[in-house]
């Protein structure tokens, strides 16, 4: 068989067995979860955007064509089945029958063509790289996806989820301006629970899809996203069991240390398997000082990132060697080997040398001064931010820490680029080329497309290895790619690598199955039941 058409076929064996629950004991039907997030989400349609509080709420909405198992594997969705042919350009999806939108229009293949074609390919970050060689899908009939390729594409099977490539109702959103829709903040979708109420500033309400195609599912009345301005009053939430689950970043992880040890209370650990996070920091390539590369690399060697892990998330994760986390080292894509080091006993040392030839000499006791905008996700991102301020002091950069509210700091750094050195986070995704080469791929500078690449690195040797990796089916010329792309991105430095995240949870033991699938909580929570 094609080696493409083996790798996307894997695990197909599975098609047409029901879905079960996945918990042991017998789930109870109603009840409702309370899960506090933030920042509040700036829209809840997770096909125009990737932020990670908007595909909290809006894979409960929105189906995909495919899900995962814990393993990775390919699960049928909105897609019963699908055959990959053998020169592995052609994929064809069969579609479950009886399907409906919330609105109890029915669902049909003329769906996904418009959302993957027209939608995700264009406006959702990771869009391109999840359907970039997807020059075409026709519709033979209602129930029938033909997927196009320009070339065989390994990555395309593990990229088809509801928080990937959610498919929305092509009657709401067809000639109209798809961000400006109404149903952008009050979506239509095929999901396990339906929109409904947003009251901006306190919470969004769903409840549940009484016509959901899985029997019986969901098993909850209602899903509850509340936003709490503070952390202490999360905290104290979760404590008194006026909320149910917490998500990452919600609450302070020294308070999240505190709180697994209280009776009722445990850390969710899992769910983020296929999802790779890394936590990062973005640096403006485009302008002073950012575009040379030793203050990049100056930057890299002065940080101490154990001591953040340590000091600022309390251990909920591990430091980052590059861009690809080493949650995929099993498949073989991470490597360490021939990275450079950034922690090395005289890394104080070799950055100012660094700073030094880069023209920035020390004078009394400064190099030069940059402004940090820590990300708008919470007081532990300004916590970090006054960390990296201390420890860049120590070579002489002078940090002066901004703090903006959400949407000014998604708009100002990535869509008008108006930053030095920003904070953040990504999913990096199963495979390297559905999540990571958004952020340094050439083609992804685009202001309209927040979430890409905001830094404006351009290097033709990077995007020529992550175009071979698309077009690659062997996998282990696929890894190579990645290993020498670990390392000329670590060698430039465009971006700063802090820590792989271990994107915990709190949650009170009254719920019972959060974590069912490599999405954790961004995953349709359809398995979730409560034991009161």
């Amino acid at each position: 068989m094609n080696p493409i058409r083996q790798l996307l076929c894997a695990s197909t064996l599975a098609l047409g067995v029901a879905f079960t629950g996945w918990s042991a004991q017998a789930q109870q039907q109603g009840g409702t979860v309370v899960i506090t997030t933030t920042p509040e989400p700036s829209l809840i349609t997770n096909a125009l955007s990737s932020a990670p509080t908007t595909a909290e709420v809006a894979t409960k909405i929105f189906d995909g064509l495919l899900e995962y198992d814990m393993d990775l594997n390919p699960k049928p969705s909105l897609a019963e089945s699908w055959e990959v042919s053998e020169d592995g350009k052609t994929v064809t999806f069969k579609l479950r029958p009886g399907v409906k939108w919330h609105d109890g229009v029915s669902f049909t293949s003329a769906d996904v063509q418009f959302s993957l074609m027209e939608v995700v390919k264009s406006y959702h970050p990771r869009g391109k790289g999840n359907l970039g060689p997807v020059n075409s899908i026709s519709t033979p009939d209602d129930l029938t996806v033909v997927m196009h390729l320009d070339h065989p594409y390994v990555p395309l099977i593990r990229g088809m989820s509801s928080l990937e490539t959610p498919i929305i109702p092509k009657h709401i959103y067809e000639g109209t301006d798809f961000r400006n829709n109404p149903a952008v903040n009050a979506p239509i979708g095929t999901g396990p629970y339906r929109f409904v109420e947003w009251e901006k500033g306190s919470h969004i309400t769903l409840e549940r899809n009484p016509d959901y195609w899985r029997d019986g599912q969901p098993y909850l009345d209602q899903l509850i996203f509340r936003f709490i301005a503070d952390a202490a009053t999360r905290a104290a939430g979760i404590e008194s069991g006026e909320i149910d689950v917490a998500t990452f970043g919600t609450i302070n992880p020294v308070e999240m240390r505190r709180l697994e040890k209280v009776d009722g209370i445990s850390i969710a650990f899992g769910g983020y398997e296929a999802i790779a996070p890394v936590m990062l920091l973005e640096l403006n390539t485009a302008r002073p000082p950012f575009d040379k590369k030793e203050v990049r690399q100056a930057v890299a060697y002065a940080l101490d990132r154990q001591r953040i892990i340590d000091t600022v998330w309390y251990g909920f994760g591990k430091p980052a060697v590059g861009p690809i986390s080493s949650f995929v080292k099993g498949a073989g894509a991470w490597t360490d080997e021939g990275v450079r080091d950034f922690t090395v006993p005289d890394r104080l040392e070799i950055a100012g040398k660094l700073l030094d030839e880069a023209g920035y000499p020390m004078k009394d006791g400064k190099r030069f001064t940059f402004i940090h905008d820590a990300a708008a996700f919470g007081e532990d991102w300004r916590r970090m931010g006054e960390v990296i301020k201390q420890q860049l002091g120590k070579i002489g950069i002078e940090v002066e820490l901004r703090n903006r509210d959400y949407p000014t700091f998604v708009r100002a750094v990535h869509n008008e680029y108006d930053f030095d050195m920003t904070s953040s986070w990504y999913i990096g995704m199963a495979d390297p080329t559905l999540g990571v080469q958004r952020n340094t791929w050439s083609k992804m500078i685009n202001k309209d497309v927040p979430f890409g690449n905001s830094s404006q690195y351009s290097n033709p040797e990077v995007d020529a290895l992550w175009e071979a990796a698309q077009t690659e089916a062997d996998p282990a010329k696929r890894n190579d790619y990645f290993h020498q792309l670990q390392r000329i991105l670590v060698e430039d430095s465009p971006l700063i690598w802090i820590m792989d995240m271990d994107l915990v949870a709190v949650q009170r033991d009254r719920v019972k199955d959060l974590i069912t699938s490599p999405f954790g909580v961004r995953g349709g929570l359809y398995d979730v039941w409560v034991q009161d």
